[in-house]
């Protein structure tokens, strides 16, 4: 047998059917893997397809095209061989019948019996050479000498190669080694006519020329090779497609093992399975549909009306409809039939029936019914109870649950909140204060008590109780039972009396506490509970009261939260008359954050203005917020500078992160922000300084409204960049506009949005009040309770009227104390202060006296009155005195300690030129004791590091440091005249 006798008896054997049960050809759905069956291709794809070796038509068409090759070039080498051959026949033929022509030639004797017989035969061969299309025409001498040549330098040389034969009389054409290559030489004899040999004639062709003859038929041997190769190919590309599509792809190998499973497969499942044909009969049956409609043996083939079914079947497997899951009674059994189009997918048209058993399945259809209800039902608890987290809204999302799904009414009473740090069953030793929080019934005028009202609860059992009312019913026992208190008799009468006949009580514990009480009941039709309700109605309420203690919980964390953080804000406004204050606190929604503001009053006529925020929410937020509001109370009592303020609390913040992260649970603070601006009400001058933090609005007195620009600093608690401030002026009458990102910035709103709306909002009627700006600005920027804190701050400007501004420059020499104190004694006296002038006095001789001996100039003198009267003596100098104790033998080192004792406050602080002493007086109350009077301390020794002479000053230095002589006895303050100025200066030189 051939190769392809044998490889067609193969592709009968993998293609047969398995047995007779099976189908003849399988269609599009038996397709061994995805898209075998497809037949809506590209070319492309359907040329790769072929050359898929696996597959069947793939080794078709490799077998029919290696055939077709080798044919094609058996069949080319053959002509190629042929035309060879042919041209060999051809060159013998030519060279011969040329040489023998040649010979021939009259004169040719004549001309070989000449003196020169090459002059003569030369010109005569290369005609004869070019005539006849040879390679050359040589005429030798009986010994082999060439008379003529193409190759004039060859003339007069022997061949190589002997001529035997033509020298005795007869012609040879034999192959030469040429100089040209491998040649066809024919040499012929020239003879006298009484046969004397005078010559010999040699012609020849090399086998280049005679190649280059058979050459010329290669191209027709090779198209007609390749014309032929591509229709034998097309040809077998088209049989293996075909193929392909019947085999949809699969390999001989595959198609043996798709029809095993699929034998298999078929009559082993317990469902049945029918294929009916476009003309109505039964092409395949499985051994289950076989069992399940009770066909004979023979049933493949026949017509469906021929298998003596029921009719009812006969039409349901004759339908073309597509059919679900209809049942179809079939003697004692229910079957659930399906039935699909085997055409969907290009299939041979026809219907698939599948049949199921369902006649063991119906017995437990109405359990699985009631068990998928119930599974339902929990899912819908799952997702519905504990939304929020709202105690009283948890409770109602189960009562609404389970009604009417589970009981017709369904109460939850839950205990009342038990005292800080403990736990309602720990709160009350024999019983629980319960409250009626939710109830969902279907029918709303039911009797059962309303929401708020006092039920009570003796918590004496921990499990679910089944109580059946009408068997029962609700009198004393049973009431017992269930430990209710506050039972009213005729509320049980009206139950009773409305239909209510079972009822289910489930205590709802959480972490071994109970938190409540939930009561189900069922009224006339419906079924009594059982013990499935009973576990059911215990995993329902377990799962609530999970939701019930988070929502518990948060609540009360969220009002530790709320009081922790409403007692660190300020609870209200400090005394000063540079701002016009107002300010809105909003906490989140949902839970308390870390915004902050705070209004602290500054020497000198000053305000500094604070907001911050910590990022994130709840009790470390609060705690947080609290802790850096102190530290910016204890850095503001330094009177630092805002930049300066902010980079010492960034080394708070950093410190305290760091702390934290060492500790065990330590939570970091995740971010701060915060505005620090100083507002001087002598100068109307604003510094300003933030880190991270929105800057300041500012609304001029004309409603204009501008946002000054301030370097935006890192959040506090990254470090490694200095803060910057920058300065503005701000007219009598503006508002300073302070606030968090609470108030510009939300989910659905960024920040530049936030900023825009906010001017318009502070934008227009110049003639508001702080307190009317907060309420427009909350009403334009928050419609609806905030998700994030938002704090804001509205200061309106003041500055002090020049009236109450004084200043002097003071020469660097201590007799110019006695002037200013005399000018200061003519300002208090203009403005109705004479009582002050005394204590102002001291003051200011003794500020003053430090400030000449050991400062540097300028020195200048300023007096401020506005709520207090303020005295400040500046000087170009950065050292700090400090109050020091003086000992009894010490001349100086107790005028600071006067100045302390005699003034309100009094303190330092730094400029960018030098330092401020400043002094605070209340003015119109008593500013101490008698001097005259007065009994120091004993004082400790001077310090010697300051930069002035440890030593005592002689007392009549004192005396005349101090000032004029009128006055020393005013300036001591000892009752000694020389030594008032030296009091100040001796103590100054020792606080140093």
């Amino acid at each position: 047998m051939s190769g392809i006798g044998r490889f067609r008896a193969r592709l009968r054997r993998s293609v047969r059917r398995p047995d007779q049960h099976e189908e003849r050809r399988p269609g599009p759905a038996a397709s061994a893997g995805p898209g075998r069956g497809t037949t809506d291709r590209s070319p492309l794809h359907e040329l790769r397809s072929l050359f898929r070796v696996r597959t069947l038509a793939g080794q078709v068409f490799c077998l029919v095209l290696a055939l077709v090759l080798l044919l094609v070039a058996a069949g080319a080498f053959a002509m190629v061989a042929q035309g060879r051959q042919a041209s060999l026949e051809e060159a013998r033929t030519r060279t011969l019948s040329v040489a023998r022509t040649f010979s021939y030639a009259p004169g040719l004797v004549a001309a070989l019996s000449s003196k020169d017989p090459t002059a003569i035969l030369q010109p005569r061969t290369e005609e004869i050479r070019r005539a006849a299309h040879v390679d050359f025409v040589v005429v030798l001498s009986p010994g082999g000498v060439r008379y003529t040549d193409p190759d004039p330098a060859k003339i007069g040389t022997r061949v190589a190669v002997p001529h035997e034969t033509a020298v005795n009389g007869r012609s040879v054409t034999r192959t030469v080694a040429d100089r040209r290559g491998p040649a066809i030489d024919s040499v012929v004899p020239v003879t006298r006519p009484d046969g004397a040999l005078v010559g010999m004639v040699s012609v020849g062709l090399t086998d280049r020329t005679v190649a280059s003859v058979a050459d010329r038929s290669i191209p027709l041997a090779a198209a007609a090779a390749l014309v032929a190769a591509a229709l034998t190919a097309a040809g077998a590309a088209l049989v293996s497609r075909r193929l392909r599509r019947q085999t949809h792809g699969l390999g001989p190998d595959e198609m043996t093992r798709m029809y095993e499973h699929h034998h298999a497969v078929l009559h082993a499942v317990r469902e049945g399975v029918l294929i009916v044909g476009a003309d109505q009969r039964l092409t395949l049956v499985n051994d289950e549909a076989r069992r399940l409609l009770d066909l004979p043996p023979d049933a493949e083939g026949r017509a469906v009306a021929d298998l003596g079914l029921d009719p009812e079947a006969t039409a349901l497997l004759s339908s073309r409809d597509t059919v679900t899951d209809e049942v179809l009674r079939s003697g004692n059994r229910l079957l659930a039939v399906n039935l699909r189009h085997t055409d969907a997918h290009g299939g041979p048209p026809g219907t698939v029936v599948t049949l199921r058993d369902t006649t063991e399945l119906s017995a437990i259809t109405g359990r699985a019914d009631f068990v998928n209800e119930r599974l339902l039902l929990l899912y819908e608890a799952g997702a519905r109870i504990g939304t929020t987290l709202d105690v009283t809204r948890t409770a109602q999302e189960l009562a609404d649950v389970a009604t009417p799904g589970f009981a017709d009414a369904t109460t939850v009473d839950l205990a009342e909140p038990a005292p800080p740090g403990e736990e309602p069953d720990a709160a009350h030793a024999g019983s629980l204060d319960m409250r009626r929080t939710a109830i969902a019934a279907t029918d709303p005028d039911q009797p059962l008590y309303p929401v708020g009202r006092d039920v009570g609860l003796l918590p004496t059992r921990t499990t679910a109780m089944r109580v059946d009312i009408t068997e029962s019913g609700l009198g004393p026992e049973t009431i017992a039972r269930l430990g209710w208190r506050n039972w009213d008799p005729e509320r049980g009468v009206a139950i009773l009396g409305y239909g209510f006949h079972s009822v289910l009580s489930v205590p709802m514990h959480a972490r071994g506490v109970v938190l409540g009480l939930a009561n189900f009941w069922r009224a006339d039709g419906s079924e009594p509970f059982d013990d499935d309700d009973l576990d059911f109605a215990e995993e329902l309420v377990s799962r609530a009261a999970v939701n019930v203690d988070n929502a518990r919980r948060y609540t009360r964390e969220h009002e530790m939260a709320v009081t922790l953080q409403r007692s660190l804000l300020p609870r209200g406004l400090p005394e000063q008359n540079a701002l016009d204050v107002a300010f809105r606190y909003l906490p989140a929604r949902a839970e308390v954050g870390g915004d902050w503001f705070d209004v602290i009053p500054l020497p000198g006529a000053r305000v500094a203005l604070v907001v911050g925020d910590v990022v994130g929410h709840g009790l470390h937020a609060a705690a947080t917020m609290g802790r850096l509001r102190t530290s910016i109370h204890n850095f503001s009592a330094l009177d630092l500078a805002p930049d300066e303020l902010l980079g010492h609390l960034d080394e708070v913040v950093s410190r305290t992160d760091q702390a934290e992260a060492a500790g065990d649970g330590g939570a970091e603070i995740s971010g701060v922000t915060c505005l620090y601006a100083i507002y001087d009400a002598v100068s109307g001058n604003c510094s300003v300084a933030r880190a991270g933090h929105p800057g300041p609005a500012l609304v001029l007195p004309d409603g204009t409204v501008e946002f000054p620009e301030a370097p935006a600093g890192l959040p506090l608690g990254i470090g490694g960049m200095p803060f910057e401030a920058a300065e503005f002026q701000v007219p009598e009458g503006s508002r300073l506009v302070l606030f968090t990102d609470g108030l510009v910035e939300r989910r659905d709103r960024d920040i530049d949005a936030g900023l825009a709306l906010l001017r318009g909002a502070l934008a227009g009627r110049p003639d508001r009040t702080p307190e009317e700006t907060c309420d427009d600005v909350l009403d334009a920027m928050l419609p609806d309770p905030p998700t994030d804190d938002v704090a804001l701050l509205v200061a309106r400007t003041r500055t002090l009227d020049p009236d109450q501004v004084a200043q002097w420059n003071v020469a660097t020499d201590p007799a110019a104390v006695a002037g200013v104190r005399k000018n200061v004694a003519a300002w208090l006296t203009d403005r109705g202060l004479d009582e002050e002038a005394f204590t102002t006095e001291l003051i200011l001789s003794e500020l003053v006296t430090n400030a000449v001996r050991y400062g540097t100039g300028p020195i200048e003198v300023r007096l401020l009155y506005d709520r207090s009267l303020i005295c400040e003596v500046s000087d170009t100098s950065n050292t700090s005195p400090h109050l020091r104790y003086a000992a009894s033998t010490d001349e100086g080192g107790r005028g600071l300690f006067l100045v302390a004792q005699i003034a309100e406050r009094w303190g330092t602080r730094y400029t960018e030129t030098g330092k401020v002493i400043w002094s605070e007086q209340t003015v119109g109350e008593p500013t101490g004791p008698e001097l005259p009077g007065l009994e120091l301390p004993e004082l400790g020794p001077p310090d010697p590091s300051g930069p002035g002479p440890s030593g005592p000053e002689p007392p009549g230095e004192g005396g005349r440091d101090g000032g004029d002589e009128d006055d020393e006895g005013a300036v001591g303050g000892g009752g000694r005249g020389d030594g008032g100025a030296d009091g100040g200066g001796a103590g100054e030189r020792g606080r140093r």
